[in-house]
């Protein structure tokens, strides 16, 4: 696969924005896919970030396989990484957050106190690439609508602060993708979860790639979705078959979308396309 290209102004722009704005902030949280937590992260933003303290969410939990989703808090905290896994969606995510925030930085929040500063805000910068849900976390957070909340990439592209009632004082930044995607891997799980645009990779790519991954870690999901199917057939004549059966004639195409689109919406159940001991991209 030929290295894909794809880095907007307005992204080269957020990524400046993110190295003036470091200074300003007391920690960098840093949002992912839960279904990607090594995938979703920017190794660009990993180095911009340095040895600046951090908190790694792994966002879309609901969406994960849970016992991967575990394993992983437990490889990061083994790294010395403060994660914490969420649904944005949850009424207790503000707290989750703001109660690892405040373990994250428990040694600088009492020297404040032996100053004499009892209430003191923490700051920090949400950082990640498109559609991994800050906009809704942001939401969340502030306990109210503060941003533009979509469901395909590169939705918010300003930069706000906001005050939210726990303690917290937030900066948003625009979705950031690196320049370019050398591994195909790492493109094509992006692209099966819609962090990417679709125009990007060849559907049938990301279908084949897809129709592959649940073959090999969750084949229980594919029967239970398509009836009928011989889990010993290739990914090709397996589209072939399933578009036949789905009575979608030789309309491939429809086919594609339809199973990329049920895969983003959880319909074939929940799962996690990064493994435990994959390197991917520098990060981890």
């Amino acid at each position: 696969m030929a290295t894909i290209q794809w880095f907007p102004g307005h992204m080269s722009k957020a990524r400046r924005k993110v190295q003036e704005n470091l200074k300003f902030v007391d920690f960098v949280t840093v949002l992912v896919d839960a279904r990607l937590p090594l995938s979703s992260q920017n190794p660009m933003l990993t180095k911009i970030i340095g040895d600046k303290p951090k908190l790694l969410i792994l966002n879309k939990a609901d969406l994960a396989d849970s016992t991967s989703t575990k394993e992983w808090l437990a490889y990061f905290q083994s790294k010395g990484i403060h994660a914490l896994a969420v649904n944005s969606k949850d009424q207790s995510t503000a707290q989750k957050i703001t109660a690892a925030a405040k373990k994250l930085m428990a040694a600088k929040l009492a020297k404040q106190r032996e100053r004499g500063l009892e209430k003191t805000i923490m700051r920090t910068m949400i950082i990640g690439i498109p559609n991994v849900g800050k906009s809704t976390l942001m939401n969340r957070l502030a306990g109210k609508k503060v941003g533009t909340v979509g469901n395909k990439p590169g939705v918010t592209k300003g930069e706000q602060w906001l005050r939210t009632h726990k303690d917290l004082a937030i900066l948003d930044t625009p979705g950031i993708l690196w320049p370019k995607f050398e591994d195909r891997t790492t493109a094509l799980k992006l692209a099966l979860t819609g962090a990417i645009k679709d125009s990007l990779l060849p559907l049938d790519d990301v279908t084949v790639f897809g129709i592959n991954y649940f073959k090999t870690y969750y084949p229980d999901r594919l029967l239970a979705r398509f009836k009928n199917l011989d889990l010993e057939t290739e990914a090709p004549e397996m589209i072939m078959d399933l578009t036949q059966q789905l009575g979608f004639r030789e309309d491939y195409d429809r086919f594609y979308e339809l199973f990329i689109r049920e895969v983003r919406k959880g319909k074939l159940g929940t799962y996690t396309l990064d493994r435990i001991g994959e390197e991917v991209d520098g990060n981890y």
